[in-house]
């Protein structure tokens, strides 16, 4: 199999592949990822499923994938899907369960980073509510359109490495609210998810993994402030510096999705399910500070996982 790395492309990736009949569900279709995400693979052939809360972005974002789409003879269109509202999470599930056609694959790409501290429709903090428990019960609620054989691809982030989930105060109820923190918390949580969701479901060969994009200039960075995001990256490379190892470098938006559209159409199912994925490969565990590459531990721990779960059942007042 060809070897990808953090330059590859997603028509690198892609090249050569026909993805006509396979229909796929990316979340998060008004920016960046999503609509890279979304027009790869519709230049492949594929019908795609993209789900935005913002209606109106969306279709003004996605010109370009529906050109993609008709030149190739895929297909392209747009749900509502607000998952900071669990009302219209389960809407947005009940009318895809209702139209009754299969996914072969489902992208939860949406997402939001280091917001200042809110509550979701539901009242949970909203990193957490939206990053994890919107996806948590979206995904969960269409589990059944999955077909027997495909693929759950859950975005996380190399952030995972600022924090574990912390079960017995999800919401920062005590207080001590960190942006950084909370966002570290969501996105180990979405790698949690994979891995438990993997469990649940490869006996029918459904199999789940975990990314990490790269870093890239996208939307989600809209809550920081001025200069934040360049201290952030000045503290990242003094560490690299200092250990030997490389600076930091931008990806551009079709070389952050490329891992998404190789664990979705290319990877080996049996390699990346259960497993955190970064530069189209498979990560190493890795411990200490200021490391980039890797994936902690803890972010694929299957009790960790189990507990998650359960936790999050309980949340949002469902069992799956």
């Amino acid at each position: 199999m060809t070897q990808f790395n953090a330059k590859s492309t997603t028509d690198d990736v892609l090249s050569g592949i026909d993805l006509s009949g396979k229909r796929f569900l990316v979340t998060g279709v008004s920016a960046g990822l999503g609509v890279e995400t979304a027009r790869a693979l519709v230049a492949h052939g594929a019908d795609v499923v993209g789900a935005a809360r913002d209606l109106a972005k969306a279709e003004s974002a996605t010109g370009e994938v529906r050109d993609a789409a008709a030149k190739s003879g895929g297909s392209f269109e747009i749900i509502k899907l607000d998952l900071a509202s669990l009302a219209s999470v389960r809407a947005a599930t009940d009318a895809l369960v209702a139209d009754g056609r299969p996914f072969d694959v489902v992208i939860t790409n949406a997402g939001v980073m280091a917001a200042p501290f809110g509550k979701t429709a539901d009242g949970f903090e909203t990193q957490f509510g939206t990053n994890h428990l919107g996806h948590f019960t979206f995904v969960n609620r269409i589990a059944s359109l999955i077909k027997d054989g495909g693929r759950l691809v859950s975005l996380a982030s190399s952030g995972h490495r600022f924090s574990d989930v912390n079960l017995a105060d999800p919401n920062f109820d005590a207080g001590d609210y960190d942006p950084w923190i909370a966002y570290g918390r969501a996105k180990t949580a979405n790698i949690l998810f994979a891995v438990e969701f993997d469990r649940r479901h490869k006996h029918r060969g459904v199999r789940a993994t975990a990314l990490h994009p790269g870093g890239i200039h996208t939307e989600l960075a809209r809550h920081l402030d001025d200069g934040a995001l360049e201290a952030l990256l000045e503290q990242i490379n003094a560490t690299a510096r200092a250990t030997g190892g490389e600076e930091f470098e931008f990806k551009s938006i079709p070389q952050g999705a490329a891992t998404s559209v190789w664990a979705a159409a290319v990877a080996d199912p049996a390699e990346v399910g259960g497993r955190y994925l970064e530069d189209c490969h498979v990560a190493e565990l890795v411990e200490g500070d200021g490391l980039r590459a890797g994936v902690r531990a803890y972010a694929l721990d299957p009790d960790n996982a189990k507990a998650l779960w359960a936790k999050s059942e309980e949340m949002v007042g469902e069992r799956f």
